[in-house]
């Protein structure tokens, strides 16, 4: 049974905004009281959260499809529908959140650090927020969005101060349940270390964390035995330490061929080079083990290393060990930059920034952008005046014009959002002779006054002259 799990895919849902609501107020004697219909909520976010006391990817593993709950719809008498719930997902500290194409999305470090993966629909509008002095009673509502589908990688990275690598049995998880209070799998076979495992060690003042990473052999940064699959582990790490076998049973074997192996794996893994390292060399308990690593002792410190003897077995050499460790790891730590203030950066949009794109494709006049795309879903196609509405506002956003400027001709083809999902209609330009004849899209005459001829006019004309200044009455939240 699987126990340790540190790569998963994990496909995320967030939740549907609920759909306005379209209401009109009736008591006795008020037949049309005005509209009175609440908005859809929200749709819930899913969230990844670094907890502490999660340490693998497991739940994931078994469970790999996750999604928030849905917003709820408006009702009547102006009430607004409940928000869906945030789903949040607790993740290891040191997750990796990245897309299918392996782009880092987001690097999960420190408890509490959170990434939404997923975002929620917009509730959509009910008339009551739409109603305007032009428009007093709209027959429509606006439809919530969908939220995000997203289908990510999560990868952990352990966080650790100190990696010991090296061979398989080269004694590794034996150090590590000496040192610290960890309790690894240990056997005298090969590969018996099949998941990182993660120690603290408190030295004097000083208290790091300390892991091993197993399989690493000759070509395990090509993916050969279990290598690809735990170097990442490394990564994090700000010291590395070489456990070497001094009493390896194998004969073609020896600490300084071990040590030329392990480095250029490491090498070739890359990202690893400005690691301080350090040497220790295990089982000296073992006579022939004490010899050779007095016999290569003088060529490991020739080549700059700082060189520990040591065993796991018999305790020798452990209480050096450690406290020559925490001096590295505060070191490490000291050189550290010192996290920066939360920054705000504001990047405006260039003033010639219309917001959305015109672009001939075939047979087809392409608009994309993210105001006509949300909007197109937010419309119910089944009611003319919603349809009216949306026109008005492609109209006002300039839509209509760069049509015309990308060639359009009544009747042609157009196309608003991706290929794979686009609404597409017949294009006619609006006709905006008459137009105060006929009034706007929305408007509800039975709820206008009795005014003078005069007084209407001047009313049309500075409605007229609001609307080229009016990009949108009501923005959705």
């Amino acid at each position: 049974m699987t126990t340790f799990v540190d790569r998963v895919e994990l496909h995320v849902a967030a939740g549907n905004g609920g759909h306005g609501c379209a209401s009109v107020h009736r008591e006795k004697f008020k037949p049309l009281g005005g509209p009175d219909g609440g908005n859809g909520g929200r749709g819930g976010d899913v969230i990844l959260t670094v907890d502490q006391s999660v340490t693998t990817l497991l739940d994931y593993h078994h469970s790999p499809h996750r999604k928030a709950t849905n917003g709820k719809p408006g009702e009547g008498g102006n009430r607004s529908g409940k928000d869906g719930q945030d789903l949040v997902l607790p993740v290891p500290d040191g997750t990796v959140v990245l897309d299918g194409a392996g782009n880092v999305l987001a690097d999960l470090v420190g408890q509490g650090t959170s990434y939404v993966a997923a975002q929620g629909g917009r509730g959509g509008l009910g008339n009551a927020a739409l109603a305007s002095a032009r428009r007093k009673a709209p027959g429509f509502a606006l439809l919530g969005e969908p939220g995000d589908v997203q289908d990510i990688v999560l990868e952990l990275k352990t966080v650790a101060d100190v990696a010991l690598v090296g061979y398989p049995s080269a004694g590794k998880s034996s150090l590590i349940s000496v040192l610290s209070a960890a309790k690894p799998k240990i056997a005298d076979y090969p590969f018996t270390t099949l998941v990182p495992n993660l120690g603290v060690v408190t030295a004097g003042s000083t208290v790091y964390t300390i892991a091993d990473v197993p399989g690493l052999i000759p070509g395990a940064s090509q993916g050969k035995g279990l290598g690809l699959e735990f170097l990442r582990h490394v990564e994090r790490c700000s010291v590395l330490v070489h456990v070497l076998d001094t009493a390896t049973l194998e004969s073609d074997r020896d600490p300084l061929s071990d040590l030329d192996i392990i480095e250029e794996e490491l090498r070739q893994y890359g990202g690893l080079d400005n690691r301080p390292r350090m040497v220790v060399l295990n089982k000296i308990d073992v006579p022939d083990g004490k010899d050779l690593a007095e016999m290569v002792r003088p060529d490991l410190e020739a080549r700059g290393y700082r060189v520990f003897e040591v065993s796991a077995v018999a305790h020798l050499g452990l209480k050096e060990l450690s406290f020559a460790l925490a001096e590295l790891v505060a070191q490490a730590r000291a050189a550290k930059p010192k996290e920066e203030a939360t920054r705000i950066v504001i990047r405006p949009k260039a003033v010639d920034d219309t917001g959305f794109t015109v672009t001939r494709e075939d047979d087809v006049f392409r608009v994309r952008g993210e105001k006509p795309e949300r909007w197109v879903r937010q419309t119910d196609f089944n009611n003319d005046e919603a349809v009216g509405y949306l026109a008005d506002r492609l109209n006002r956003l300039g839509v209509e014009e760069a049509l015309m400027k990308a060639g359009a001709r009544g009747g042609d083809g157009v196309a608003i959002g991706p290929e794979e999902n686009a609404v597409v209609f017949d294009w006619e330009p609006s006709v905006t002779a008459g137009a105060e004849m006929l009034g706007r899209r929305g408007e509800d005459h039975r709820f206008e006054e009795s005014r003078p001829a005069a007084q209407r006019r001047r009313d049309r004309q500075a409605e007229r002259d609001e609307a080229q200044q009016e990009f949108d009455d009501f923005e959705p939240f």
